[in-house]
């Protein structure tokens, strides 16, 4: 990690402009200063690329401050005056934060910027708010999106730059019913990517990392069908009430562990129950059934036959390898954590049915 002082900026905010619906966009606008020559710029991020001009200096006297945009590898190219005069395109949202697709004009490349809201971010005063960045920031597998730069404004926003996949995400690829979608062979690649990525946050860093927020939404895929599995940590830069909300939303899916009641309580074990639906999802390609009991949503264990898509067995495959599939699957998943086998344990399994 390198932390370079590129420019010194004032941190401007636009008034609400009004789009569609008449929701309000905060834009954040940024007066770029490169020795005695001034460039004034401004980028709404918003679906469209010709948002309001009217500015808002934030500071309350106008005055400058030095500002840091920590780079990692692979985000040499960056600076902050790329990034937050890219055009960008809204392509997420949530109670905490926004995500962009934005083009880089000096290098050509797309990002993927993601904007967490200060009400909804831990302080980036706090002790151990330096290591978790750089803890993230370290972390590099061909099956992990990694995170390319890190910046913190004066307000307390937070902005996270991220490579762009422009295959998608794993639950649109589930349910698009493509025959890709069927093929064991990928089914299988796919799984075995994401419990390598698992694997590699859990034992091969120096400090395990959990994941927090596993769900097939947050793996995305390349070109060949390669898992990419983002949002890994993100919790741990989220504050408490912010975290809840992860957690309830991910329990309405179904991929909270049964045992999970605060953000704190994230284990190894309940990432492992997440991606044991995430296994259910690929070989029935849809959402497992459920059953609710007193500590939550469990899958169905009596409708092993509704759990994979019949047009799987013409991949190559038999009923029986399904099956175990499914086996492991539901062992993922079980209502014990002490159950559950660890991410080396599924590996082994998985590639003995290769």
């Amino acid at each position: 990690m390198r932390k370079t002082h590129l420019l010194k900026l004032i941190l401007a905010v636009s008034l609400p402009t009004t789009f569609l619906i008449g929701i309000a966009i905060i834009v954040i606008f940024i007066f770029c200063r490169r020795g005695g020559t001034t460039t004034e710029t401004s980028e709404s991020q918003n679906d469209v690329e010709s948002p309001s001009k009217e500015k808002q200096e934030f500071s309350d006297n106008g005055s400058e401050t030095e500002e840091e945009l920590v780079i990692f590898d692979g985000g040499e190219d960056l600076t902050i005056c790329d990034i937050l005069e890219a055009p960008g395109e809204v392509i997420g949202k949530s109670s905490y934060g926004t995500l962009y697709k934005a083009s880089l004009q000096r290098s050509g490349k797309v990002r993927v910027l993601r904007f967490l809201r200060p009400l909804c971010a831990v302080s980036s005063d706090s002790k151990e708010f330096d290591g978790v960045i750089e803890s993230l920031g370290f972390v590099r597998h061909d099956n992990l999106v990694p995170l390319l730069g890190f910046y913190v404004g004066n307000r307390g926003e937070k902005l996270m730059v991220h490579p762009f996949f422009s295959s998608g995400n794993l639950s649109d690829f589930i349910r698009s019913g493509d025959v890709e979608s069927h093929k064991w062979s990928n089914i299988l690649s796919i799984t075995i990517g994401i419990a390598k990525a698992l694997d590699h946050l859990h034992t091969g860093m120096q400090k395990p990392i959990l994941h927090g927020n596993l769900k097939s939404k947050n793996v995305l895929l390349d070109p060949s069908f390669r898992p990419r599995v983002s949002d890994f940590g993100l919790h741990l830069l989220l504050n408490l009430a912010a975290g809840q909300e992860i957690l309830e939303a991910s329990a309405a899916e179904g991929y909270k562990a049964p045992e999970l009641i605060k953000m704190k309580e994230v284990s190894r074990e309940s990432d492992v129950y997440s991606f044991g639906v995430i296994m259910l999802e690929l070989v029935s390609g849809k959402e497992p059934p459920m059953n609710k009991n007193k500590r939550g949503y469990v899958p169905d264990h009596n409708k092993l036959s509704d759990l994979y898509r019949p047009e799987i067995l013409g991949s190559g495959v038999t009923e029986e390898r399904v099956h175990e599939y499914i086996q492991l699957a539901m062992s993922c998943c079980s209502t014990s954590p002490s159950l559950r086998p660890s991410f080396k344990q599924v590996l082994r399994k998985l590639e003995i049915r290769k």
